[in-house]
């Protein structure tokens, strides 16, 4: 299994597909033993892509310390410089994109273009959904909530008519964070990242991003709402916003999403 030593830590990673480079910076919780991934996404038959197990989760080492956005981007970093993989087009999905906007503004030179999706500037561009409120609910009310925020047409009355499409959903969540459930130190991991969410603030920052930047999301998403993302969007000049139907995994709701993000990365867009 492909591990690279990053300063202090080993970092799990893979490269899968063909075409053009494209490094995906992942979300919440993420691992890539977990499927779909993008890896499953139409984007891998158009690029190259690099992705990770982030500090804390999956495959990648999980130090009981404190997380900073800072780390992760420097672990991006390091992880790029190691394996010569820039100047990359680079995709970074919600907690992604929070890393992406940090990795972009101490990073620059090793972007090409960036999509930043379902995410958040932090402070005055609003921050995300406080998923740390959540620590003290059990597995199943958790996944319940989690699918009420990332997609808000799922109100009380959604879940009510169709109670057995929403208990499905709920099974699917839970049994997709049932993988690698007991390893040591996966639920400190996942804490230590969460925690990490709460110092997130590129906004005064981002204007000195010069990059071309494509700023995409769900109509319906109840943790990177679509203020936050049309403040994202404004402070970075030259950034284009598109808006989808779907909620915070809009890029599986919608067709269109990938193309779009595929056109960006193109140049058609």
């Amino acid at each position: 299994m492909p591990h690279i030593n990053v300063g202090p830590l080993d970092l799990y990673y893979e490269i899968r597909g063909s075409g053009p480079r494209l490094f995906f910076i992942s979300g919440t919780g993420s691992d890539l033993r977990r499927h779909p991934n993008i890896f499953d996404s139409p984007l891998a038959d158009q690029f190259e892509i690099l992705a990770y197990d982030q500090r804390g989760l999956g495959q990648s080492a999980r130090p009981d310390v404190d997380y900073t956005m800072i780390d992760y981007a420097n672990d991006a970093n390091a992880l790029l410089q190691h394996l010569d993989w820039d100047p990359c087009a680079v995709l970074g999905i919600s907690f992604g994109g929070m890393v992406a906007q940090e990795f972009a503004l101490r990073f620059p030179h090793r972007i090409s273009r960036l999509v930043l999706a379902c995410t958040s500037a932090g402070g005055a561009g609003g921050h995300s959904y406080p998923l740390q409120n959540l620590s003290h609910l059990s597995s199943r009310e958790w996944a319940s909530m989690i699918l009420t925020l990332s997609d808000t047409r799922r109100d009380a009355e959604w879940r009510k008519l169709n109670a057995q499409l929403f208990d499905q959903l709920v099974e699917q969540v839970l049994e997709s964070q049932s993988i690698g459930a007991n390893e040591p130190g996966r639920e400190m991991g996942a804490r230590r990242q969460i925690e990490a969410r709460k110092g997130h603030d590129t906004y005064a920052r981002l204007p000195a991003v010069e990059l071309p930047v494509f700023v995409c999301g769900g109509k319906f998403d109840g943790i990177a709402p679509t203020e936050n993302l049309d403040a994202l969007a404004r402070q970075i000049t030259g950034a284009k916003l598109e808006l989808f139907d779907g909620g915070h995994m809009f890029y599986l709701q919608d067709s269109r999403a990938f193309d779009r993000i595929a056109d960006f990365y193109n140049g058609a867009v």
